[in-house]
């Protein structure tokens, strides 16, 4: 994984590779002034529990910008990528404030930790910088934390939890049962374990437990003794990054009998776990083997320059790179107020889904279709990536894509 190196250096990336971007093609030459780059800051954890994901968001957001490059930029202009590992919540706010000040790029892309989009969101919000969240999870991030500068590609936790839900009340895994929850103890895991309570208190299930599990943890054996003691009807993951591989991991050498879930999921965490250590049902963003022209044509062109297969991280920035671009050359503009009035009035994305998606104005969460996975047996697994069945579309083709996100009084943004 040489892409994970020198991660604290600025890159500047400017090359092209093979595909097309859609609409940023054929604009007039626009003279040499107006002709310079534009620069877009990509802050996302390369470090720490969440530095795999971060890995395939940095990897997907070069490819982006070498294509849009390739296919002639954005209304003549190219794209340079100021990349930086976010670290920590006060090393975000600080690298976020120099992009702004001292780089002046156009807007900033990425984060995965919900209690760093946080004060990254407080720069942009401070400096009329937009800034587009493309893995922090937490609704408080929609609500009462919510930004006019901030838009969310993203689903929030609760996109989560009822896309989850849905899959978990099928089975027969809610009502009348007994969860044992397992919570990542920072902002993220905080919001999607108050989610889930909501959740199962509308849906007549209980709590045998739930424990907050600190980031740095890697032994989950005292956990797993009390959950053998507990006999609970599910266990559910609120965890996050490479908690969940562990986790994972150990729950196999333990052999437990009880079912598995999440609520909180990334793909890479369960190829992490290696062959037959994934279990349960679980929610995602968009997976690898979703069957629409543009998602087959992502994979290929992932796999063929990282060898390997994009997870959902990739996903969410290489969607964010290329809706911004289609946003500035929808306007002509790279001025964040534009572009927030332009995606405020209901800008259609094509996100490689079976529907558009477009930014809800009242709280800037991207409204697209969701997945559930469920694990494999070990017998039919095939390779070390092809390791779960998916759902259809989470919601279905006749409903609304706002019915699996906050509803009603659940909104609390204020803008």
């Amino acid at each position: 994984m040489s892409e994970g190196k020198g991660i604290s250096r600025r890159t500047v990336v400017k090359g092209a590779a093979a595909g097309a971007a859609v609409g940023l093609a054929g604009f007039p030459f626009i003279g040499r002034a107006q002709a310079d780059a534009i620069r877009i800051g990509h802050l996302t954890p390369r470090t720490g529990f969440l530095g795999p994901l971060g890995e395939y968001a940095v990897q997907a957001a070069d490819l982006a910008v070498a294509e849009i490059n390739a296919a002639g930029g954005v209304n003549g202009r190219k794209i340079e990528l100021l990349k930086e590992d976010s670290v920590n919540p006060q090393t975000a706010s600080t690298k976020a404030e120099r992009m702004v000040e001292r780089d002046k790029v156009a807007c900033i892309v990425g984060e995965i930790s919900s209690a760093a989009g946080l004060t990254i969101s407080q720069v942009a919000e401070r400096t009329k910088t937009l800034f587009i969240n493309t893995g922090c999870n937490s609704d408080e991030l929609r609500g009462k934390g919510c930004k006019r500068y901030m838009f969310h590609i993203e689903s929030q936790n609760s996109m989560y939890v009822k896309t989850c839900g849905r899959a978990l009340l099928a089975q027969g895994l809610v009502k009348g049962k007994r969860w044992y929850s397992l919570t990542a103890d920072y902002a993220f895991g905080h919001d999607l374990l108050r989610v889930a309570k909501r959740f199962m208190a509308s849906n007549g299930g209980d709590f045998a437990a739930d424990k907050l599990v600190p980031t740095d943890v890697t032994d989950f054996s005292p956990l797993l003794l009390e959950i053998r003691s507990s006999k609970p009807d599910l266990v559910i993951s609120n965890l996050a990054g490479n908690q969940i591989t562990n986790f994972l991991k150990q729950y196999s050498e333990f052999g437990l009998p009880f079912p598995v879930a999440g609520f909180g999921f990334d793909t890479a965490v369960a190829w992490g776990a290696g062959k037959g250590n994934f279990h349960g049902t679980w929610p995602l963003v968009w997976h690898h083997l979703l069957d629409t022209p543009a998602s087959k044509k992502f994979v290929a062109d992932f796999t063929a320059r990282y060898n390997r297969p994009p997870e959902n991280q990739a996903w969410g920035d290489y969607n964010a790179i290329k809706l911004v671009a289609q946003a500035m050359a929808e306007t002509k503009s790279t001025d964040s107020t534009r572009l927030v009035e332009h995606f405020e009035k209901g800008a259609k994305f094509p996100l490689m889904k079976t529907r558009e998606g477009y930014f809800r104005k009242a709280d800037h969460q991207m409204m697209h279709e969701m997945y559930t996975v469920q694990a494999l047996p070990v017998a039919q697994i095939r390779n070390q990536w092809d390791i779960f069945t998916p759902s259809a579309a989470v919601p279905g083709p006749n409903e609304s894509l706002e019915v699996i996100a906050t509803q009603g009084d659940e909104i609390e943004c204020r803008m």
